[in-house]
């Protein structure tokens, strides 16, 4: 009897703390991911209050690194030739692709009516020694570039005409130095709609917004769909030719470590009415993207790298199978350990606050309601995608990227 009760005790004490981790892990997420008052992200940036209206247009260069983008490259584009600042540029450069982008784009050359604002540059196959790919791109574009302020944006997204002219007012008006926009997902396919909730978890829980605002803070993020920095400090800084930039797998996240840490401004806004993208079309994609991602971009080194591998289960996963554990473990008693009522309550108690949350990421990127009950699933496949991300970087087995391998 006194073995039973002693089993019981602890039965109750883990499920108890657990139940306590999980509404707290849920509830400091909450915390640090919604923006204050004085940082709060903008629902709508096209019409920025008080936006600075300058006398002159300064020059923007719009560089776009493409390599094997025939699916995007003319919408991203086109997008980009019509849009209502009246002064910039638009340069692709072309980073050996194998497929139709380089006739795609000099089809746009020869027929649309504002192709006088498009240059396209080739690269060889070929990267130098040091270098990855999209930074090595960007650094060619910029090289021939003319604006006081360039616009980094990848080639699967899509701008509404007014873009580049209310991000300008925007980051004029804020003075940033470095100002970059969350953007819209395009996530047509069930896959999508899994998994990009699950990294939009990962990424607020490790870069919440009101940090990086915040000048006083370290944490540090950009997203490289939108990257709008002053021409001046991204030369004071030397750019993606940087020692530590230019062999990058994480090129916007580190350019916008770099700006913080050298005192200039860093501000990151919702951009979502503003520029669309659509990252991966189905699981395979999705799988690749983020295993390129998850170990390197985790903020904490290895220690926390592990808390995430286990943790993730514990508050993702097991919520959701409390009732089946208790179950299995009461069926292998004498006498339950856990009684079915305290069970309930227990389940109830841990996805009230998960589900909360879930769905408010769900209704931020206009994903049904019901996807939230498939978390289990995505929290799954983000499990093994960590944990082959950190094997492939730690036993050096390569980053595969666009047809490139990287060892980091």
């Amino acid at each position: 009897m006194k073995k039973h009760n002693l089993f019981q005790n602890l039965a109750r004490f883990f499920l108890w703390s657990h139940v306590i981790s999980v509404i707290g892990f849920y509830l400091v997420l909450w915390i640090r991911s919604t923006p204050s008052k004085n940082n709060r992200v903008k629902k709508t940036v096209s019409k920025p209050e008080k936006a600075e209206q300058p006398v002159t247009y300064p020059l923007v260069s719009i560089v776009v690194p493409a390599r094997n983008e025939e699916r995007n490259i003319r919408r991203c584009v086109e997008s980009l030739l019509e849009q209502s600042y009246p002064n910039y540029e638009v340069i692709v450069v072309d980073d050996a692709s194998t497929d139709d982008t380089p006739g795609i784009l000099e089809s746009i050359l020869q027929t649309h009516p504002h192709s006088n604002r498009l240059w396209v540059q080739r690269l060889r196959e070929e990267l130098p020694e040091g270098w990855t790919g999209k930074p090595h791109a960007i650094h060619t574009g910029v090289l021939e570039s003319s604006g006081s302020w360039l616009l980094f944006t990848d080639a699967d997204t899509w701008h509404a005409p007014n873009a580049l002219e209310s991000a300008l007012g925007a980051a004029l008006s804020s003075g940033s130095d470095l100002y970059t926009l969350g953007t819209a997902q395009e996530l047509p396919g069930f896959w999508e709609k899994v998994m990009m909730p699950m990294a939009y978890l990962g990424i607020s829980m490790m870069y919440p917004i009101k940090k990086v605002n915040d000048p006083l803070s370290s944490i540090a993020i950009a997203n490289g769909q939108f990257i709008l920095i002053r021409r001046s400090v991204y030369d004071i800084l030397g750019g993606y030719a940087r020692p530590e930039l230019r062999n990058t797998l994480l090129d916007d996240r580190d350019l916008a470590s770099t700006v913080k840490q050298q005192g200039f401004r860093l501000r990151l806004e919702d951009g979502r009415n503003l520029v669309h993208v659509q990252m991966y079309r189905g699981l395979r994609e999705a799988w690749q993207g983020w295993r390129k991602n998850a170990f390197l971009g985790s903020r904490g080194g290895i220690a926390f790298f592990l808390l995430e591998l286990i943790g993730l289960p514990m508050v993702a996963i097991v919520p959701f199978l409390l009732p089946l554990i208790a179950w299995i473990t009461n069926k292998f008693m004498r006498e339950k350990l856990i009684t079915s009522s305290e069970i309930g309550a227990a389940t109830l108690l841990e996805l009230g606050p998960l589900l909360s949350y879930h769905l408010s990421i769900d209704k931020e990127l206009n994903v049904p309601w019901y996807y939230a009950f498939v978390y289990p699933l995505a929290a799954s496949f983000f499990e093994c995608i960590l944990a082959e991300s950190a094997w492939r970087v730690l036993r050096r087995k390569g980053i595969d990227w666009r047809g490139r391998q990287y060892y980091t």
